[in-house]
Parts: C-alpha cells; sequence; structure tokens
C-alpha cells in the first residue's frame, strides 16, 4: 500500500480515481471526458454540478459569484490587487513564502502596507492581526501557509475586505465565507488535480475594469470565458460529490483533527523526531517535522519511501520533512507513518541510509 503525503498536487479520494477511470473512455455521450466540448450541454451539466455542490458544502451565499479559473493561486497574487485597486493601497500579513511572493506581485499594481510579518523569526510563528486597518482596498491573508505548517483560526473584524489564500486547508476545515471579500485556491490539494482555480469574491467587490479580458474577474461570472481544464473540473466534482457523501466538511474536519491530533502528539513524544511548529497555531493539513540533522532527515524519507510512504520531504526552501494530510489521507496512513518513525528510531539510522 502506497501512502503518498505530498504537499501538492495532493492525494485524491480512491473512490473518485476508480470512478475517473471507468469513465474515462466513455462519458455519457460515448467520448471521453478530455474529448468533450466544454459548451455541450453534458459538460455544462458538470459545472452547474460543481457550482452546487461548493456552495453547499462551503455555504456560499448568492451574494457571492463562484469562478473556475487556471493559472494557479499564483496568478491571483496579481488578479487580486488589479481587480480590486481602488486607492492603490493594499494591506497584507507576511506568513510564510507564499504570503512574500503575493506581497512582491502586488507591489506591481500599488502600494503595499505589511501589516504584521513574522519574516524574523523564519515564519515558525504567525505574525498578529493589526489592531486597526484603514485607507487600503484589502488585507490579505494566507489562513494556511502550506510551507511553514502554520495556520490562523481567528479572524477578527478588519472594516475593509478580507483576501484569503486558502489553497491548503478549502474543505479541510469550516470557513466562514460571509467574513471575506474573496477567497481563493488552487485545486491540486483538496479538490482535485492541478489545472483549476477556485475564487469566491463577493459581488459588490467585481468591478468592470480596463484589463486583459482574462484578468478581469467580471469577463468570469456566470460564464466560462475561455476553454477551461475540462478533466480537472470533472474530477473536482467528484471529488466534491465524495465529501458531501462523507458527511461534508464538519465531517473532513473532525477527522483532520484527529489525525494531525495523532500525529502531532507522536512527534512530541518522540525521542528523535520533533514537529516543527508548536501551540494553538499548528495546521491540520500540512505538518512540517524534523529530526534537527540533513542528513537524517534524507535518510528517513529514504527509509520510509521503502515502506511505502512517499513525498516527505520538505519545500525545497526549508528542507526538513513534512507530512501533508489532506481530506484523502485515511487514519491509516497516519498510523502507518508513525508505525515507520518507530522502526526507524530502533533500527534505521544506520548507514546504509544515509549513504543511498
Amino acid at each position: 500500500m502506497i501512502y503518498n503525503f505530498s504537499a501538492g498536487p495532493g492525494v485524491l479520494p480512491e473512490p473518485v480515481l476508480r470512478e475517473v477511470q471507468a469513465e474515462f473512455l466513455s462519458y455519457k455521450q460515448g467520448v471521453s471526458i478530455v474529448e468533450m466540448s466544454h459548451r455541450s450541454d453534458t459538460f455544462a451539466t458538470i459545472v452547474e454540478q460543481l457550482e452546487a455542490r461548493l456552495r453547499r458544502l462551503m455555504q456560499i451565499p448568492d451574494d457571492y459569484a463562484v469562478l473556475f479559473l487556471q493559472g494557479g493561486a499564483t496568478l491571483q497574487f496579481s488578479m487580486v490587487p488589479m481587480n480590486l485597486r481602488e486607492s492603490g493601497r493594499f494591506a497584507y500579513l507576511d506568513s510564510g513564502i507564499w504570503s512574500k511572493k503575493a506581497i512582491a506581485d502586488a507591489k506591481h499594481y500599488g502600494d503595499v502596507v505589511v501589516a504584521g510579518s513574522s519574516a524574523a523569526v523564519k515564519y515558525r510563528d504567525l505574525p498578529a492581526w493589526p489592531e486597526t486597518i484603514s485607507d487600503v482596498d484589502y488585507l490579505h491573508v494566507t489562513l494556511n501557509n502550506t510551507i511553514e505548517g502554520t495556520r490562523y483560526t481567528k479572524l477578527p473584524d478588519t472594516g475593509v475586505p478580507i483576501v484569503a489564500d486558502v489553497s491548503s486547508n478549502i474543505l479541510a476545515e469550516a470557513i466562514d465565507v460571509k467574513r471575506y471579500g474573496l477567497l481563493y485556491a488552487g485545486a491540486q490539494k483538496n479538490i482535485g488535480p492541478a489545472g483549476l482555480t477556485l475564487v469566491i469574491i463577493r459581488r459588490d467587490l467585481i468591478v468592470d475594469r480596463d484589463l486583459p479580458s482574462y484578468l478581469a474577474y467580471s469577463k468570469h461570472v456566470d460564464t466560462l470565458l475561455n476553454t477551461p481544464s475540462t478533466f480537472s473540473l470533472y474530477v473536482a466534482e467528484r471529488v466534491l460529490a465524495w465529501v458531501e457523501g462523507e458527511g461534508g466538511v464538519e465531517a473532513m474536519e473532525r477527522r483532520n483533527v484527529e489525525k494531525s491530533g495523532l500525529f502531532y502528539d507522536a512527534l512530541d513524544a518522540s525521542p528523535l523526531f520533533h514537529a516543527v511548529v508548536s501551540g494553538k497555531q499548528r495546521s491540520l493539513t500540512n505538518i512540517p517535522f524534523t529530526t534537527g540533522d540533513a542528513e537524517t532527515d534524507r535518510a528517513f524519507q529514504r527509509f520510509a519511501e521503502a515502506r511505502g510512504l512517499i513525498e516527505l520531504g520538505g519545500h525545497r526552501s526549508v528542507g526538513g520533512l513534512r507530512a501533508s494530510l489532506y481530506n484523502a489521507m485515511p487514519l491509516e496512513g497516519v498510523k502507518r507513518l508513525i508505525d515507520v518513525m518507530h522502526e526507524f528510531e530502533q533500527e534505521g539510522q544506520d548507514v546504509s541510509y544515509k549513504n543511498v
């Protein structure tokens, strides 16, 4: 049995993969889903069902539009300031490498106010929410920091629209959409394969602007402006159907609390491994950990791969180890990882693994 702990593209539910496999050559019309016109009635039904499921799962009000885009969360680093620009001043919380990249791109379109930063402690802590924020078009936050393994759990009133990158925690825990002006997420973690980006935006923030057509949110409302990633949309609809069938976001959050709690407990009790993040800001979905020695970390990664546990390496920018426990990761996978950690502690730290 292979368990995939990749941070993205992440593990998908096995029942969904089997369903996709069965339907790949012929989806209802007798042609493959990847051959089907995105303007066909059959595909239009898929998109309608996808939006309806997302609205039910996240309780998205009618005064929010749901956009299905491409370009990943990275393109949103530019589309957000381009589309929400009024005064040309934007506030950002600098909580990790991805928020740092968002800040860098936003500077092309206006003045960026860094309302808080934890860069000085290498993002091992979260910057505090600003007590007051004014004279900005929005406040941007990365709710779950995929690389660093931190997450915000409380959202104060700010008086300005809050924009949140929720790529690695969407559908993994409850998010009160009404508290935000805009949410965006790359799909390749909890929603489906790469190639799809979700944007959930309050309709009063959608303004016709003099932008290239694809980069304007207003051009994507209630329509498919261009040929989308049809396969990604199809798989996403099937994944959301699976989430609904498993009990919805509430059930996913309960499972993720259990999985992450079990793993954090194992790390806290380990004589060799330790979690990089402590306290209540620990992520439910992305858990960086280490032995404290880069060579031993690499040895454990090889040791684990030989036992069917893959993609445990930390992000290239920080090294170490990381286990991503997205919705489709079963509890059995976490238990297997803990067992392999114990095995490595007892017998695996030998020269043969360090020198492979």
